[in-house]
């Protein structure tokens, strides 16, 4: 079985500086906030080309903190894709503010900044584009509409690592982004974590208080804060990582040219578009059909383990019943319907990527 991610390989390369780290951590005996913390968040920010880097538990938690910080709550609405990951919604509705779904662009997957408007209150404050599958979100446009209307924009990076809109990295392309390390990531901690990244020094400074009880000084308590810090031991792993990262990225990239260049003319099976003004880190390679449930088990018969993501709206989610349960929102669920992730990792070989893409095209045969 060709597995969709196989972390313990993903982690061979690099496993004995992932000991050393651990064990300088241990000799160190500070575990919480110390200079394994600073360090990656030093480096994280130069790398994401943001001034600001902090910290925190996962990434839900970095989305959260940035709206608590801006002072987002009870009536208030947040602009938020209607084809995400739940987190996105989750954090909104953690504050008291009200998820105002926008439709994706049918190709690239992320929010339609020609639908965003028409969403806009007088209740609305931020919009949280969602940089799906690795591939940017159409910021310029965003970007605009929110000046226009004097409402701050928050990216929710957790899937973007590495990716370039127009040449800039996600990340440092709004007034604030979260990002998750969650293992599966392409830049992933070996247990849970997430950063919040800024070029706001007041905005980092109080979700730097915010993620720490409240506090910057021990026992001096100013704002209800959380605890959420990344700890000690991933901030040292993801500094090795984040030396690797361009590299993994860039065999990403090369497995995704082979995948698209294959299915580029089927008609049984659309392929990912990129825009020209995009370079994703392909941290997921989705392929759409009508036939995507038997596309799937064909593929399991073949030995290829696949993922759906997602395969259920957060609208139509029963948490969010209550709220969306009219909602009509097609588009995203069709393409919950119709998508499919082919394994899609840096430790790929060649010739399991051959098997992946010989697969999917007898699945045209058979059909």
């Amino acid at each position: 079985m060709i597995p969709f991610l196989d972390l313990a390989e993903a982690h061979h390369d690099l496993r004995d500086e992932l000991q050393q780290a651990f064990t300088r951590v241990l000799d160190k005996g500070w575990y919480i906030l110390g200079e394994e913390v600073k360090n990656f968040e030093k480096a994280f920010a130069a790398y994401c080309g943001a001034q600001h880097c902090i910290g925190v538990g996962n990434g839900l938690d970095a989305l959260h903190l940035i709206l608590q910080a801006y002072g987002i709550g009870a009536g208030d609405d947040v602009i938020v894709p209607s084809n995400t990951f739940i987190a996105t919604w989750l954090a909104v509705t953690q504050c008291g503010a009200r998820p105002v779904p926008v439709e994706p662009d049918d190709r690239t997957y992320n929010i339609n900044p020609a639908l965003i408007e028409a969403a806009i209150t007088p209740r609305t404050r931020v919009i949280m584009p969602v940089h799906l599958y690795g591939q940017t979100a159409d910021m310029d446009a965003i970007n605009a509409i929110a000046a226009k209307h004097k409402l701050i924009v928050i990216e929710d990076a957790a899937q973007a690592q590495g990716a370039l809109y127009r040449g800039r990295k996600a990340g440092a392309l709004a007034h604030a982004a979260a990002t998750s390390f969650y293992p599966g990531k392409n830049l992933g901690a070996l247990g849970d974590g997430g950063a919040v990244l800024t070029n706001d020094t007041e905005l980092a400074k109080k979700i730097g208080m915010l993620r720490n009880y409240g506090s910057e000084v021990k026992y001096k308590h100013d704002l209800r804060g959380v605890n959420s810090r990344l700890d000690e031991v991933q901030a040292a792993f993801l500094s090795i990582k984040l030396r690797h990262l361009d590299v993994c990225n860039e065999r990403r990239a090369s497995v995704a040219a082979r995948y698209s260049a294959a299915f580029a003319g089927h008609n049984f099976i659309t392929p990912p578009y990129v825009p020209e003004w995009a370079k994703p880190v392909w941290h997921l390679y989705v392929v759409r059909t009508q036939r995507r449930d038997a596309l799937q088990k064909h593929m399991t018969e073949r030995g290829v383990q696949t993922m759906i993501h997602y395969p259920i709206p957060p609208h139509r989610q029963e948490c969010y019943r209550a709220d969306y349960g009219s909602a009509v929102l097609p588009i995203a669920e069709r393409q919950a319907q119709e998508i499919l992730s082919l394994p899609i990792s840096p430790t790929m070989s060649d010739a399991q990527v051959q098997e992946v893409i010989d697969a999917v095209l007898a699945f045209k045969d058979a059909a």
